[in-house]
């Protein structure tokens, strides 16, 4: 499970956000909640996090190490998340050049015949902001 929050968290910075991304990831009825907005399901889950990430030039999303408890065919997850945004040029003016977040991520993960484990929720909960977000 641990292994999964660090393909996602990796994934997030490596603009390869596609279908396979999120089936290698997560469960057909995953959800995933930022403090903005949030996702069920995995139609349109690589799109959303596209979107989420275009108002930024890169990012770079460090995790801890999680903190995994397992129930069989279940477990969950928790880990510490700090998340350095670069703003795309036409933004500086106004936002400055980085926004960066501390966040306590939560999660829950199965495991599915055939597919091995997967992400079913992932929760992020922002504890300190540097810097401004996107303008809208």
């Amino acid at each position: 499970m641990a292994a999964l929050l660090d393909r996602y968290l990796l994934g997030l910075d490596d603009d390869k956000l596609d279908d396979d991304w999120v089936r290698s990831l997560f469960t057909a009825d995953a959800t995933v909640e930022f403090p903005m907005s949030r996702h069920s399901g995995l139609a349109g889950m690589a799109g959303w996090h596209r979107d989420a990430l275009a108002a930024f030039r890169s990012t770079q999303h460090l995790g801890s190490p999680a903190v995994v408890t397992l129930a069989g065919d279940r477990a969950t997850l928790r880990a510490n998340l700090q998340s350095t945004h670069v703003h795309r040029p036409e933004n500086e003016p106004t936002c400055g050049n980085l926004f960066a977040t501390g966040t306590f991520v939560t999660g829950e993960a199965r495991r599915e015949t055939g597919a091995g484990w997967r992400l079913s929720r992932l929760s992020f909960r922002v504890l300190w902001m540097s810097g401004s977000p996107p303008p809208r």
